[in-house]
């Protein structure tokens, strides 16, 4: 998906989304500046329901940078769960393996994992894994490449890894990078502030 300049999107869905290592510091502009961009960003916006739905959908789509006919796909599998459905979407979006990767801390930023998943550094189960989307499920093993562990996204992983502590469905072994997943993640041990039931409404009414 194309991008344009980050830090405005944070500005306008009044949410960090932690793409890349700038957005995850104080030197991110939502902070300093903490309304829309543009020149009735300061003024308050009064939304309909259907414009908040819109935004909460955009929203999240933009924090796991995704398509629109991705996660669209996404709520139709959630809607399929025996769980209610804004529960399964935010447990199935977590098993990502680019979400996964930065996650586990291999890189700081979603954008970088996203990068490095697609170019195919790492492996699942000992194999190759180059899609973003991929879900991720219980017993998986996620390593480095051998032949990427050099490259510069990887350097210092072993100072940055010593005080990152990754969620409790997932562990990583601080010497080897050798990863897994120990169970799939549950929607209350997710932090997030995303509006879920109006995204699922916003999909049900098309």
């Amino acid at each position: 998906m194309k991008l344009g300049p980050k830090e405005k999107y944070c500005r306008r869905f009044g949410h960090k989304m932690l793409w890349n290592e700038r957005c995850s510091s104080a030197k991110c502009g939502f902070i300093r500046r903490k309304y829309r961009p543009g020149v009735h960003g300061h003024k308050p916006r009064n939304l309909s329901l259907y414009g908040r739905q819109l935004l909460e959908k955009q929203r999240l789509k933009f924090s796991y940078l995704l398509n629109e006919r991705k996660l669209k796909n996404y709520v139709n599998l959630a809607q399929k769960s025996t769980k209610p459905a804004p529960l399964s979407l935010i447990e199935i979006l977590e098993r990502r393996l680019d979400n996964v990767i930065w996650r586990l801390g291999y890189v700081q930023s979603k954008l970088t994992a996203r990068q490095l998943v697609s170019h195919g550094h790492f492996l699942v189960n000992g194999k190759r894994v180059n899609i973003p989307s991929y879900l991720v499920n219980e017993g998986d093993v996620i390593e480095i490449r051998p032949q990427s562990k050099s490259i510069k996204p990887f350097a210092n992983l072993t100072q940055r890894l010593k005080f990152h502590q990754p969620p409790a469905w997932l562990e990583i072994n601080k010497d080897t990078f050798v990863a897994k997943v120990l169970r799939l993640p549950q929607a209350e041990e997710i932090q997030h502030d995303f509006n879920l039931p109006l995204i699922i409404d916003f999909y049900s009414r098309q």
